[in-house]
């Protein structure tokens, strides 16, 4: 019983939080400091516990695990890895929130409460072993993401985007139920150690392969490409980032996603891991049309919002190339995947924030004449949205250039090793990287060497804002120039599951 506690005290924690944000706006309807002090404060105790249940558990190295509730769920150093993410991730978005909520009447008590919940699910995915809690904890953070991009419900966009994600998502999650309902039917069990257990049966050949695993696994990897938005999958991304409140967008575009690539860790390299080799080919056709699409379609983009939102589905393209190569055999792959995760949540989000400050004033749209300028009207706005869109492009020594080198690099030592398919990647990764450059780098010229559309007087921003920002920055400038320390976390995690 004090196992279960222990490993589900963050977790509990931020249930609480979340509670707390409701009863704080019972008592104090429609004041934005008791909301943030309580979320933000909570958070950080949130963080806290995390490190301090992860220290007690691993022992300070990431090797070791707690497991409680029967197995269902652990704790390790991914488990501490991810939720500190998870925790960094809604707490920027909240602090990024009020300008931009407050100029068009929408409510940050909500808004609080519904990332905060959305977290939890993150949290619970991070630490599943259990096929059910696993699905049970997707459902929780993405219910969330539902209606957070509906949230500003008079705008017609908004709604639309909203309605597209629900009923799309809504497939997606019975298509992977499929999945999981076959691979529980084939191996006779829902936890995933047993899980692999029963599929290493298979690979040795003391079992056949029946058709309903193939199938199962055809509906696991169709659900998870939706979640992360890779390519067919990736058609709800455009509208419903465009559509959402622009701090939604930058939370859509990270948490999601990273909760969805903690869901490929637990699900196919720990449950589907004895499987990786028939997998990998897979994954390494879902990467090369990802990265290729997603970046061929920004290119023709004229609205930074959805530029953004094709350049997300890029990314997810080179964080598969991390997840290709860790099939392969090469360890770097994980590692890399992992530091990527955690480098585009702080870049992405960051750019997104200037957007939203941008868009501070009713009315004003994300197309690129809007940028137009920016330099001399808001020089500062202006230097940290190149800051983020040069780690966006991979131009060194932001953390965006580290996190592509580290995943590039494990795919040429796997086509090295004989995979040679893998080695490509790394060869389109870097064709796709140069031609990203053209569609960042459009958005500098613009705010630099073009004038604006009309003299606006700059608008005044907050201080959370700036702060939020002043954090964003400062991590994409110091996690590439001294990745070291942060590097020395990531192996952690990455060896709590064999990478």
């Amino acid at each position: 019983m004090s196992n279960d506690i222990l490993a589900l005290g963050p977790f509990i924690a931020g249930v609480l939080v979340a509670i707390g944000v409701l009863l704080v706006d019972v008592v104090a309807p429609g004041k934005r400091a008791p909301v943030l002090v309580v979320a933000l404060g909570g958070l950080a105790i949130v963080a806290a516990l995390t490190i301090t249940t992860g220290s007690a558990v691993a022992g300070g190295n990431g090797t070791a695990q707690i497991h409680a509730f029967g197995g269902a769920y652990v704790v390790d150093g991914l488990t501490t890895f991810l939720d500190l993410i998870f925790i960094g991730i809604v707490a920027l978005t909240i602090v990024f929130g009020p300008d931009y909520l407050d100029a068009r009447g929408l409510p940050l008590a909500e808004f609080s409460i519904v990332l905060l919940f959305a977290m939890t699910g993150a949290m619970l995915i991070a630490g599943s072993a259990d096929l059910l809690v696993l699905f049970i904890a997707l459902e929780l953070m993405v219910l969330p993401g539902y209606m957070l991009a509906g949230y500003h419900k008079s705008d017609g966009y908004s709604t639309e985007g909203a309605i597209k994600y629900f009923l799309l998502g809504s497939f997606s999650s019975a298509i992977f139920l499929f999945g999981l309902a076959f691979v529980w039917g084939t191996t006779g069990t829902t936890n995933i150690d047993g899980v692999s257990t029963a599929l290493q049966a298979i690979v040795a050949g003391t079992k056949a392969v029946s058709p309903a695993l193939i199938l199962g696994l055809g509906f696991l990897t169709t659900g998870v490409a939706f979640k992360i938005a890779a390519v067919p999958f990736h058609y709800w991304t455009p509208d419903a980032y465009q559509g959402s409140p622009t701090p939604v967008t930058g939370y859509l575009s990270v948490g999601p996603k990273i909760g969805a690539f903690a869901l490929i860790l637990r699900l196919f390299v720990d449950a589907l891991g004895p499987l990786r080799l028939d997998w990998l080919q897979v994954v390494v056709v879902l990467a090369i049309l990802t990265m290729t699409l997603g970046n061929l379609v920004a290119l023709t983009q004229n609205n930074v919002k959805r530029m953004l939102a094709y350049s997300s589905i890029a990314h997810t393209g080179y964080m598969l190339v991390g997840l290709a190569a860790f099939a392969a055999g090469i360890p770097l792959g994980l590692q890399g995947l992992l530091y990527y995760g955690a480098a585009y949540s702080v870049m992405n989000l960051g750019a997104f924030a200037v957007v939203a400050a941008i868009q501070r004033r009713a009315g004003v749209t994300s197309g690129l004449d809007t940028f137009a300028g920016l330099g001399r009207r808001e020089p500062w706005l202006a230097i940290l949205m190149t800051l983020f869109l040069l780690s966006l492009t991979g131009i060194p020594p932001t953390t965006g250039f580290f996190g592509k080198a580290m995943v590039i690099l494990a795919a040429v030592q796997a086509g090295q090793a004989g995979y040679t398919a893998v080695g490509i990647l790394a060869v389109v990764a870097v064709i796709n990287a140069a031609a990203a450059a053209f569609y960042y780098l459009r958005v500098v010229v613009y705010m630099f060497m073009r004038d604006p559309r009309s003299e606006e007087v700059p608008l005044a921003h907050g201080r959370l804002l700036w702060g939020g920002l002043a954090v964003a920055s400062v991590l994409t400038v110091v996690l590439g120039l001294v990745p070291g320390p942060f590097l020395t976390i990531v192996n952690q995690a990455a060896h709590a599951i064999g990478g």
